[in-house]
């Protein structure tokens, strides 16, 4: 949107705000080129003690109003709990941690603009990644008639040195020390580090850039045993400590991060059309991700299970797209949360210098029938009817086999099958 509504009241407009250097210069731009009221918003995911901050700066830069809210405990609740019970994995390595934080952040932007009578919100994402997407689809699905601001797409900065002059003439602090040269998205779920160096698929991530987990090399020289327990689907507990969701996430976290556990370099397809290359750490998350599964292959029947992974794939796209309030994932999640009903028990995981090894799963409720499993005799499995089974499950490559084998002899006879 550009100045049309200029020549009347000043309208208001939700920015969502990190406090770093462009959403600074943002918030300014909103209001000096735009002639927009700014109210500030700020999401505490668990990135630490700059949400605070972040607020009290956004009304030093000149915001009419300022929102640093806890979200902790919803965001892992509401969103990560509920894409953990599907086993999404986007391209199959990565957990989502950025995509599933996307929602939450503009649902309460809608939540506030309602409440302070905004007629519009805006963000910091660029024009070339998943984020404008994910933000622009969850305001519209909500509010259709909501206006959205994508700064990166519509100002006339042509790059650094053109944001840093409007730095300096709006008195906004530009930092000396230089950055590291990536990008970096952080919540209870994992870091993301991309952009700068990392823009070379070839070049190895720099051992200092990891925040969470410690380089497996120099992590403890002895394993550590981890127990998770689970309640439909849920993860309720570990190592016998119940904790509320985003405590849970919290340890999980700790645990994971100390033995290295979690880190991936993918390049990834981004909705927009390019190829990018990203790098994460999701200790608690790669932790979790594994404990359920043990318990999954406990509790769930072979066929659904096996739908169930089929599926997956199509609602780790749907979130990494932007799509959570959509239909579609709506009416998925209603699938996954019936088969994850049965997911009740606990995991034994072993830690050890990044890897994350099952050791051990039990289940209340399991499929697991050792008599019928066992080498020893007895139960009600009979050898015997394995024989049949296998003939009936072949008789249409025998079939194929025999049709195959005329065409190459035809005057040959045919074979009873």
């Amino acid at each position: 949107m550009t100045k049309e509504h200029s020549a009347g009241t000043r309208q208001k407009i939700v920015l969502a705000y990190s406090g770093g250097l462009d959403t600074s210069i943002i918030l300014k731009w909103l209001q000096t080129e735009q002639n927009y009221d700014v109210v500030a918003f700020t999401a505490d995911l668990g990135q630490g003690d700059e949400v605070e901050e972040a607020r009290v700066k956004a009304l030093n830069t000149g915001a009419v109003a300022a929102y640093a809210l806890d979200l902790r405990e919803e965001f892992v609740r509401d969103y990560v709990f509920p894409m953990f019970r599907t086993s999404a994995l986007y391209e199959g390595f990565y957990l989502l941690g950025t995509s599933i934080a996307r929602p939450l952040i503009a649902k309460k932007m809608v939540e506030i603009a309602g409440k302070e009578g905004a007629v519009a919100v805006s963000h910091g994402a660029t024009g070339k990644g998943n984020d404008q997407v994910r933000f622009e689809m969850t305001a519209y699905a909500l509010k259709p008639d909501i206006v959205t601001v994508a700064p990166w797409r519509d100002w006339t900065f042509q790059g650094r040195a053109d944001l840093e002059a409007f730095a300096h003439e709006h008195g906004i602090p530009v930092p000396t020390t230089k950055k590291d040269p990536w990008s970096t998205d952080a919540n209870l779920l994992h870091i993301s580090y991309e952009g700068g160096i990392l823009e070379d698929p070839w070049a190895e991530p720099p051992a200092h850039m990891f925040k969470l987990t410690a380089d497996p090399q120099q992590a403890p020289d002895e394993p550590e045993y981890v127990e998770v327990e689970f309640e439909a689907g849920n993860p309720v507990a570990i190592n016998g400590e119940a904790l509320s969701p985003a405590a849970l996430l919290a340890r999980a976290n700790e645990l994971g991060g100390k033995h290295g556990v979690g880190r991936l370099d993918l390049v990834e397809n981004r909705f927009v059309g390019m190829k990018s290359r990203g790098v994460y750490e999701t200790p608690g998350g790669t932790l979790l991700y594994h404990a359920r599964r043990a318990v999954e292959s406990l509790t769930l029947d072979r066929e659904v299970l096996h739908q169930r992974d089929q599926l997956s794939p199509k609602y780790a796209e749907l979130v990494y797209n932007g799509f959570w309030f959509a239909p579609e994932r709506e009416a998925l999640q209603v699938y996954f949360d019936h088969i994850a009903a049965s997911v009740t028990g606990t995991a034994r995981l072993k830690l050890y210098k990044g890897n994350c090894v099952v050791v051990g799963r039990k289940a209340p409720q399991s499929l697991y029938d050792k008599d019928l499993v066992s080498f020893e005799a007895g139960g009600d499995y009979n050898q015997h009817d394995a024989g049949a089974f296998i003939k009936l499950s072949a008789l249409r490559m025998r079939v194929q086999a025999r049709v195959a084998a005329r065409a190459e002899q035809p005057d040959q006879e045919p074979a009873q099958v």
